[in-house]
């Protein structure tokens, strides 16, 4: 993925924070949202390792080897920001004081389910803390590439993955389009720069309504 992808659909997760939210950014693509958070609002980033208060990406050289993510990345800290044992990380999650989690994914489906963490006999890493924080959070955002590397989608009628959760993804964040979902379907609320409904229609394997346009797209 390159780093203009990358940048992209980060930005456009920062839109989605609000002033006060308490929030979890996944390992990968999902710790960059951190770089973009708009200057006029406080939000308080949790990582489930035991910390409030996590800052932007620190600047190569700046890194402390004493502080680092869930994904055992470099990160700040923001002043007052907070340290806590891995128990009362997760009675945070799962007590569902999180609002927003943002988590990539390897499939979404038009239901809202979620596959993340296991491709059968190629890719199984564990689940780790995801399926405590989309079961906990208020809110679930997913910061994906649109397609594999090999084109297909990421985004279908139903996932054939196994699942991290079920039904509960809110907004699908590409580098092609914003989508929400919800007890309908998926419906294209945005076309990110550059990109047209035909493509995104081309490269989405599920159905979705068009609130951009009004437009009814099937298949």
């Amino acid at each position: 993925m390159s780093a203009d992808i990358r940048s992209t659909i980060a930005r456009r997760v920062a839109q989605e924070l609000s002033d006060g939210d308490l929030v979890n950014l996944g390992i990968g693509l999902p710790t960059l949202v951190a770089n973009y958070i708009p200057n006029n609002i406080e939000v308080l980033l949790q990582s489930e390792n035991g910390m409030i208060g996590m800052g932007a990406s620190p600047e190569p050289g700046e890194e402390d080897e004493d502080l680092f993510n869930a994904g055992g990345k470099p990160v700040t800290v923001r002043q007052g920001g907070v340290f806590f044992d891995t128990s009362l990380s997760f009675s945070i999650i799962r007590g569902g004081h999180v609002d927003v989690t943002v988590l990539g994914a390897l499939q979404v489906d038009q239901h809202g389910n979620l596959a993340s963490w296991c491709i059968p006999g190629v890719f199984t890493p564990g689940i780790g803390g995801s399926m405590d924080l989309v079961v906990g959070s208020k809110r679930v955002i997913i910061a994906m590439e649109h397609t594999t590397k090999d084109g297909k989608s990421k985004i279908l009628e139903q996932c054939t993955l196994p699942l991290t959760a079920q039904g509960k993804v809110s907004l699908i964040v590409t580098e092609l389009a914003v989508f929400q979902v919800d007890r309908e379907g998926l419906v294209l609320v945005e076309l990110q720069p550059g990109s047209t409904i035909e493509e995104v229609t081309q490269k989405t394997a599920a159905p979705f309504r068009v609130a951009v346009q009004h437009l009814e797209v099937s298949r």
